[in-house]
């Protein structure tokens, strides 16, 4: 009479069969995955939400005149003020600092949010998250597929906002150096390199949002609370920095840091702040992903 086989190792053979030509890394390729997300509504309605914004915001600085920075300003890697508002329309790459400034707390984090906690959860409300797995699909190529993929969409949305920016930015206000509200300015030349460091940082520091929703994203199976709570845990720890009585606690909070790309609009680019940020931010990142990973290749697969 034969051991009883454990549940565990159920999941094992059924998840790896021994058939001819099976590849386990064959499964659910990155290109079908990505195919499956960009035909999604949302992903189109989230791509044109972000490149409408710049025209919004050329309509609104036509409508108010000169942009006033009475209100403006942002916070750097160490906590100081910069305004990108007063030299909005100086130019093209002006005006795309600037959109990046009024979007990355809270607009960029929305397609972060929804590409990474969308992707399993919905799978789960369509309950057909276990045929994809009785594909079969292993559970670490499933996770895998869909967070390359949700990381890559995250990041076209970052892309995206400062080239239409810089597009219409130009159309409206022409091109030229890039005018630092601290003094001085960049040359055109230097323009390019120093918005793609600031949307590189941008991405990393959302990187806390992203594992976040993934992480809530494998233990439910409602998209809407994967995203939202992501999202509200977000702004909880952007709360959490502005008690000041926190003191040098603040440094250890992901918000903290998200604004330090502002060191890359200085006439020398500093890296100090953007440094410990994506240390912050790549730290808990990790440890959320692997949180997922582990929590999924264990979770029972009822729908």
């Amino acid at each position: 009479m034969s051991a009883p086989v454990h549940p565990s190792e159920a999941r094992v053979e059924t998840e790896h069969p021994e058939a001819p030509g099976y590849r386990a890394g064959r499964t659910l390729p990155l290109r079908v995955e990505a195919m499956r997300q960009l035909r999604r509504r949302r992903t189109l309605l989230m791509g044109g939400i972000l490149a409408a914004l710049p025209f919004i915001l050329i309509i609104a600085f036509a409508i108010g005149g000169t942009p006033d920075g009475e209100d403006g300003g942002g916070g750097g890697g160490g906590g100081g003020r910069i305004n990108l508002m007063d030299v909005a329309t100086e130019s093209a790459a002006n005006f795309a600092a600037t959109s990046l400034f009024v979007s990355a707390g809270f607009l960029l984090v929305v397609p972060v949010a929804l590409f990474c906690g969308d992707t399993v959860a919905s799978e789960a409300s369509w309950s057909s998250l276990r045929y994809l797995l009785a594909a079969p699909v292993p559970r670490v190529r499933l996770l895998w597929s869909k967070l390359v993929v949700a990381l890559g969409f995250s990041l076209a949305a970052m892309v995206l906002l400062p080239l239409v920016a810089l597009v219409a930015g130009t159309a409206a206000y022409g091109w030229g150096p890039l005018k630092l509200p601290t003094g001085g300015a960049l040359s055109a030349g230097d323009t390019v390199p120093r918005l793609a460091i600031v949307v590189a940082f941008i991405f990393v520091s959302q990187l806390v949002t992203a594992g976040l929703a993934f992480w809530l994203s494998t233990k439910t199976d409602a998209p809407l609370g994967a995203v939202g709570g992501a999202v509200g845990l977000t702004i909880v720890g952007n709360v959490l920095d502005a008690v000041t009585a926190l003191g040098s606690w603040r440094d250890f909070l992901p918000a903290h840091w998200q604004f330090a790309w502002a060191d890359a609009l200085q006439p020398q680019l500093e890296w100090g702040g953007m440094i410990k940020g994506t240390a912050v931010s790549v730290t808990y990142a990790l440890i959320l992903f692997a949180l997922a990973f582990r929590g999924f290749s264990r979770k029972d697969i009822v729908s």
